[in-house]
């Protein structure tokens, strides 16, 4: 009989390189994606300031409609959720406040808005507006201020 010969395939796996390219490539994947999502991400929280502070606006023109006038700088934003305690007092209050939570909202970076009665760019009204990423007054891109009139204007 004659023999039969075994032959075995020896094993390969990766080479130390060949798995340091690969974590190389999925790095710099990583990366991109990285920076196309935080772009995305500035952008979302700067429509989330504009729908806030038209809403906060429309607040305001309630409040104003039920009592004659806009809060006072004193008694600011928060009037919209406390009936205020200082002059002037407004006459007409509803239950629940002119926001539905009971508070005002933070911006998007979790600072206050900003408010001034009557407005530097609204003098007939208000202003409303948030310090953009840098809590800076000014500023470009993700740092601009985003107020009132930036949205009326459509900005």
């Amino acid at each position: 009989m004659g023999r039969v010969r075994k032959t075995s395939k020896a094993r390969r796996g990766f080479t130390l390189i060949e798995i340091m390219a690969v974590v190389v490539i999925i790095g710099f994947l990583l990366a991109i994606v990285a920076v196309n999502v935080a772009g995305r991400i500035d952008v979302a929280r700067a429509t989330t300031a504009r729908t806030q502070i038209m809403n906060i606006e429309t607040a305001l023109d309630f409040y104003r409609s039920d009592n004659g006038r806009y809060p006072t700088v004193d008694q600011g934003l928060d009037a919209l959720v406390h009936e205020p305690t200082i002059e002037p007092i407004p006459r007409m209050y509803p239950a629940g406040g002119y926001l539905k939570g009971n508070r005002v909202p933070l911006d998007p970076w979790g600072v206050p808005f900003q408010y001034e009665a009557p407005g530097r760019q609204n003098p007939n009204g208000v202003d409303v507006w948030t310090l953009g990423a840098d809590g800076q007054p000014g500023g470009a891109d993700v740092n601009a201020d985003i107020g009132n009139w930036t949205v009326d204007a459509g900005n």
